[in-house]
């Protein structure tokens, strides 16, 4: 674990220019570096508050060398970047995070095999490569089950759930798209994220744990304290342990996780990063999950994360964002985030809203009164 502390004016190359990498941005600008961002597109959230830009694809050899050149300590807001690429840079520069945990959690027969070895519990899966897999498969595991896309799905973008014999179709035009991961339908009773940083000093964080409702799979709010057990949550953040040691992280990881009715967890997928479930952090915590995550790529001590109030997080959508509009002067308490996206496209994640409460419950009815999400429930 090599740790080189970066001082305020040295410069932070972000790969990837979304809005995790805006917001880790600003975190960076408020500590005193400098930011630049690689990114393919122009007018992208992070590009809009960095010192510069290198507008070039992620696998680009030499733009990332501009980068390196440019950059003291370089990390990523996202994980479909190119692993081979980054492994590359990675050897000539200095990413504290290495490009291994990209290479586990960019693909999913991986990821699933290296939760196994951290001696987690995941839901009954299979890889799966061809037709008669899927079939073999579906004997062992049963139904429902999920099939997904062991690479680049989001947001519910490349799964399918497999009920009975008429999604086969539907699975087969999957599968023609590459590898795929073939799970048990686990009936969770809740969805939970635990969001945790390790430095290169090697302490470790965690952010309180976020309770998280999806809607058409993809997160509609995300409710913090959870609404789980003292000893629920002591289980979880070992858990969480269990598979930081595994990967030897560095940086921040976001972990998801079922819950069942009969008090079984199952990890069901990891991310390398700051994490949409982690936003109401920067409200509701005495550091956001962005802050901890540049003090530790940085070499700063992290800082001790409390809650300061409970809070709700609620995603807006492209469909949501002229409602949210309308509702800013009735709704003082909001705190509204909007990305600086170009254009708001159905289902496209557009900003967040979040809101300290001392009364969960009457502010989750408060936000379904508004009718802005009400379509999609």
């Amino acid at each position: 674990m090599s740790n080189r502390m970066i001082e305020p004016g040295q410069t932070i190359g972000i790969i990837g220019g979304g809005q995790l990498g805006k917001m880790m941005a600003l975190s960076a600008k408020e500590a005193g570096f400098r930011v630049v961002i690689l990114e393919p597109s122009l007018d992208s959230p992070a590009g809009q508050v960095a010192d510069a830009q290198i507008i070039a694809s992620y696998d680009d050899k030499s733009a990332l060398l501009s980068l390196a050149e440019e950059s003291d300590v370089i990390t990523y807001e996202f994980e479909n970047i190119d692993y081979e690429a980054l492994d590359w840079l990675a050897s000539k520069t200095y990413i504290p995070q290495g490009a291994e945990l990209i290479k586990i959690t960019q693909d999913r027969i991986l990821e699933k095999q290296t939760l196994v070895d951290a001696g987690v519990k995941v839901a009954p899966y299979d890889a799966i490569y061809n037709q008669e897999q899927l079939l073999e498969g579906l004997k062992t595991i049963g139904y429902p089950s999920v099939l997904k896309t062991s690479r680049g799905g989001y947001d519910g973008k490349g799964q399918i759930v497999i009920r009975g014999n008429e999604e086969l179709d539907e699975a087969a035009t999957l599968l023609e798209s590459g590898p795929c991961v073939l799970e048990k339908w686990i009936p969770f009773e809740k969805e939970i994220s635990v969001v945790m940083t390790r430095s290169t000093t090697g302490e470790l964080s965690y952010f309180p744990i976020g309770e998280n409702i999806h809607v058409n799979n993809i997160l509609h709010e995300t409710i913090v304290p959870a609404r789980i057990t003292v000893e629920m949550e002591t289980k979880v953040n070992q858990l969480a342990k269990q598979i930081a040691d595994q990967l030897n992280l560095i940086g921040t990881l976001a972990v998801e996780m079922f819950l069942t009715s009969d008090g079984e967890i199952f990890v069901n997928e990891l991310a390398p990063r700051p994490h949409n479930s982690g936003h109401y952090t920067i409200e509701a915590c005495t550091i956001s999950q962005f802050g901890q995550h540049i003090r530790a790529v940085c070499g700063w001590p992290l800082q001790e994360v409390r809650l300061l109030k409970p809070a709700i997080m609620v995603n807006i959508l492209g469909q949501h964002v002229q409602k949210v509009i309308k509702e800013i002067p009735k709704n003082p308490r909001w705190s509204i985030h909007f990305y600086g996206k170009n254009e708001a496209k159905h289902n496209r994640k557009m900003g967040h809203i979040t809101v300290l409460t001392e009364d969960l419950e009457m502010d989750l009815k408060k936000f379904d009164a508004t009718n802005i999400w009400f379509e999609e429930k």
